[in-house]
């Protein structure tokens, strides 16, 4: 049985798919619609679905940002009403998207695309990691790089060589600067600091999470092959998001 998620601020437009779904591809199992970004990342993590139809714009989370940070073998269909740029980059990339409004026709070209590659899994990682490049914000070339950050510990700011940072992690509002002696926060949002690093020394590996390649200690894959980066001077492991894990195939 394979299942799927629905993920639209838009709840006729989210219903219209379902009911568009359900028509076309009636032993698809459709789990309950998620109203906006955050939700569907809550339910993905949660449920591990083969197949999540993300639109673009939504509050909390954009589903750009949900395909970000998606860990297991949950395939992507991205729903536009209007991004001409990422269509493009879909098309190009061979990533499947949907145009809004929903047409029968179309969708059912892209329900014989999903299950042809459900059926060979040699997974769409590199494909997925191709589109985010195109479509989600990058630092201006040759601008220069971030050395020090001011974080808070406690009462005290400190200011951090970002070469002593193990890893960046968002948390709610903040960003958790993480060091093999402390842990900071900071305001600065981890795309703004993706931007501002260098990308022969960071690399950003879940929507939330950034890491300093000259403090990684390996890499680990658990019984659904989901990867795992571990840190010189942290236990914990940091997960590694499907659209990130082709940086680690020749490491």
């Amino acid at each position: 049985m394979t299942r799927a998620l629905i993920a639209d601020d838009e709840p006729h437009l989210a219903a219209y798919l379902r009911d568009q779904l359900q028509k076309l591809w009636p032993e698809l199992e459709l789990l309950p619609i998620a109203r906006n970004g955050s939700e569907a990342a809550a339910q993905i993590a949660a449920e591990q679905p083969e197949l999540a139809f993300l639109d673009i714009k939504m509050p909390g989370l954009t589903g750009l940002e949900v395909a970000q940070g998606i860990e297991g073998a949950t395939r992507v269909v991205f729903v536009t009403a209007y991004d001409e740029f990422a269509v493009q980059a879909f098309e190009q990339e061979a990533i499947d998207y949907v145009l809004k409004p929903v047409k029968a026709e179309r969708l059912a070209k892209t329900i014989d695309r999903i299950r042809r590659a459900l059926a060979a899994p040699s997974a769409d990682d590199e494909r997925l990691a191709a589109v985010l490049r195109r479509v989600l914000p990058s630092g201006a070339a040759g601008a220069p790089r971030l050395r020090y950050v001011r974080a808070n510990q406690g009462d005290v700011t400190r200011q951090v060589a970002v070469d002593d940072v193990l890893f960046f992690r968002a948390d709610d509002k903040y960003t958790c600067v993480q060091t093999a002696l402390a842990e900071h926060l900071i305001r600065t949002p981890i795309a703004e600091l993706a931007n501002q690093l260098d990308p022969e020394q960071f690399w950003q590996i879940h929507r939330s999470t950034i890491i300093n390649l000259r403090h990684v200690a390996g890499t680990r894959r658990d019984e659904l092959s989901r990867l795992f980066v571990s840190v010189n001077g942290h236990p914990a492991e940091l997960p590694v998001s499907r659209a990130y894990v082709h940086l680690f195939k020749a490491m």
